[in-house]
């Protein structure tokens, strides 16, 4: 069930449903059929569902002095964690999906110090695959991974997984809500 119950929450989800929930015959990236698609840049590239989507991403982050940075895996989670971190007041670093062929192959851009703690925050939780392979990095560079927080949980084990790699999952909103709404 959702965390967002207020009129104007219940109107987001409404918002969110109508402009990026597609039903039809699709396969996910994990490689299984589905009978609906949520597009992320359908709800992400419109200021009137981006904004207050990243107000009640904002309100559903840890406590502010459990960590230091946002971690976004690209290329979904960008604009998720850029007004984010602009509403939280904390920076934000990309981790990406392979290396560049040039200067330093990094894997994550922007500034980080060993160290520090971050949320990673994902766009739409399948399976978590994306998620956790951002974890993987971020730990990997020396940052400790505080937390997941989601848009939404499409409840096809996500959650698990997440649990069984040792992390704690928050999502604002479930494939319930939005078949629901």
């Amino acid at each position: 069930m959702s965390i967002m119950t207020s009129p104007a929450s219940v109107e987001l989800i409404k918002k969110v449903k109508e402009v990026a929930f597609l039903e039809g015959e699709f396969i996910t990236r994990a490689g299984k059929p589905t009978s609906y698609y949520i597009d992320k840049y359908l709800m992400e590239t419109r200021p009137e569902v981006l904004g207050p989507l990243t107000d009640e991403l904002s309100q559903l982050m840890p406590d502010p002095g459990t960590y230091d940075r946002i971690a976004a895996p690209e290329l979904g989670a960008v604009a998720l964690a850029a007004m984010v971190s602009v509403k939280v007041n904390k920076p934000f670093i990309i981790v990406k999906k392979q290396s560049k062929d040039y200067g330093t192959q990094k894997l994550i851009e922007g500034h980080f110090e060993k160290g520090e703690r971050v949320v990673v925050l994902e766009d739409i939780l399948t399976t978590a695959g994306a998620a956790l392979r951002a974890c993987d990095i971020v730990e990997e560079v020396g940052l400790t991974v505080t937390g997941i927080v989601g848009v939404v949980n499409r409840e096809e084990g996500a959650e698990a997984n997440i649990e069984k790699a040792g992390y704690s999952m928050k999502a604002l909103l479930t494939t319930t809500d939005l078949k629901n709404a």
